[in-house]
């Protein structure tokens, strides 16, 4: 299984951090944001990894060259200065990552869902014709009118719908053919791809109740520094 994760995004709420840095290099005690993600993935039997940049992402590549000191295989997918948003960024790399549902992470939260869920989550995928599965958490202080409602069976409901409405983690697996109709090097938004799949019963998912911080500032980026020193945040 292959895994994304998604660092193209220009991180504007960190200025003036990311006007030197991309965001997913800012550390996080002693490894960059985007470390503690490749620790983990590699930690769940995934080591063949898609990063994409935009925004100095040459310096991203500088940093973690192949991968090698975290024992993992990446690739990389440049968008350019500006990005691709995330449909846009995952249709272009989808080259890059193969005939089977792949694992996308955003680059700017720190979790610790069970990535290696995301085999079996793969496999019933495929079998059952479900064209994403996504880890929802409680709406955060930041954003608290949610994005999706999870309803019976695991179904994710865009609207209208019985069920608490909760915030999308920016963490799912998801079919090649979610994006089939995506072109590539052109922007676009991952949300109405999902809601249309939603609207055809082909999204799923579960809600996760541990660990999950969206480092979207500079306020939650000492956070999260918090964590590391309060022992809360591991890389396995």
């Amino acid at each position: 299984m292959k895994a994304m994760i998604l660092a193209a995004g220009r991180g504007e709420r960190m200025r003036p951090l990311t006007d030197s840095m991309p965001k997913p290099l800012l550390m996080v005690g002693d490894e960059p944001l985007i470390g503690w993600h490749l620790h983990r993935l590699k930690a769940a039997g995934i080591d063949e990894i898609v990063i994409n940049h935009a925004w100095l992402g040459r310096q991203i590549e500088q940093t973690l060259g192949h991968g090698a000191a975290y024992g993992v295989n990446i690739a990389y997918s440049p968008e350019g200065e500006t990005g691709l948003e995330t449909a846009g960024g995952i249709a272009t790399a989808l080259s890059l990552l193969g005939d089977e549902p792949f694992l996308v992470v955003n680059g700017d939260v720190l979790t610790d869902i069970d990535f290696q869920a995301a085999h079996q989550i793969a496999q019933n995928m495929q079998q059952n014709a479900i064209l994403a599965h996504l880890w929802l958490v409680e709406n955060p202080e930041h954003h608290p009118q949610g994005d999706f409602i999870l309803g019976d069976n695991g179904v994710i409901h865009s609207e209208n719908a019985a069920g608490k409405r909760a915030t999308f983690s920016g963490i799912g697996v998801y079919a090649p053919a979610l994006f089939a109709d995506t072109p590539k090097n052109v922007p676009a938004k991952l949300a109405p791809l999902l809601r249309r799949a939603m609207n055809d019963g082909t999204v799923q998912g579960e809600w996760h109740t541990g660990l999950w911080l969206d480092v979207g500032t500079v306020e939650r980026l000492a956070f999260a520094n918090t964590l590391v020193q309060q022992g809360k945040l591991a890389k396995k």
